[in-house]
């Protein structure tokens, strides 16, 4: 299945320079969903993982499903303030701006071996700041996996260049 000619592309989305790659073409057809799902699943037996992080919000989607999947706790990474209890907090730089990721202080344990996804990847701030807050946690990154790539951003390379290992399953410009 060709998941490239599913996903629609919008551009100028959400400010001016940006091509927005939206997945929820994707996840409204089912076929193509589950494929997706699939492919993940495959990719993640590739890996030792204990726990399941998904980053806020379209990494839930996937995330979840895979928590099911593979019988492993699923943990949040969320915006700041939607978590009510004590949180570890990272800021990080988007394409278009600053944001804070937090994770609950009590969500990973040391030594825990976490599995990161999200639907994509562009200049590796948000994946970065996921991976961060994993660290401040004690706990380990297994790897991440995106449903897609911008090929043409830095993200991938940084998350590479740092050793983390990373799969995805399209592969896109970003421009």
């Amino acid at each position: 299945m060709k998941l490239e000619k599913i996903i629609r592309s919008i551009p100028n989305y959400p400010k001016k320079g940006i091509l927005f790659r939206d997945i929820t073409s994707l996840i409204e057809n089912k076929k193509a969903f589950n494929f997706t799902i699939k492919k993940m699943r495959t990719i993640s037996k590739k890996l030792s993982f204990s726990k399941i992080a998904a980053i806020e919000s379209r990494g839930f989607l996937f995330a979840a499903v895979l928590s099911f999947l593979t019988n492993r706790p699923l943990v949040l990474l969320r915006k700041k303030g939607k978590l009510p209890g004590k949180t570890h907090s990272q800021k990080f730089k988007l394409e278009y701006g600053f944001d804070i990721l937090e994770i609950h202080k009590s969500s990973l344990k040391k030594n825990d071996k976490v599995l990161i996804i999200d639907d994509l990847i562009a200049t590796g701030g948000t994946a970065l700041a996921g991976a961060k807050l994993v660290e401040k946690a004690k706990a380990k990154v297994s790897g991440f996996i995106f449903l897609i790539n911008l090929f043409d951003l830095p993200g991938n390379n940084k998350l590479k260049s740092k050793g983390y290992k990373t799969f995805s399953l399209i592969k896109f410009p970003g421009h």
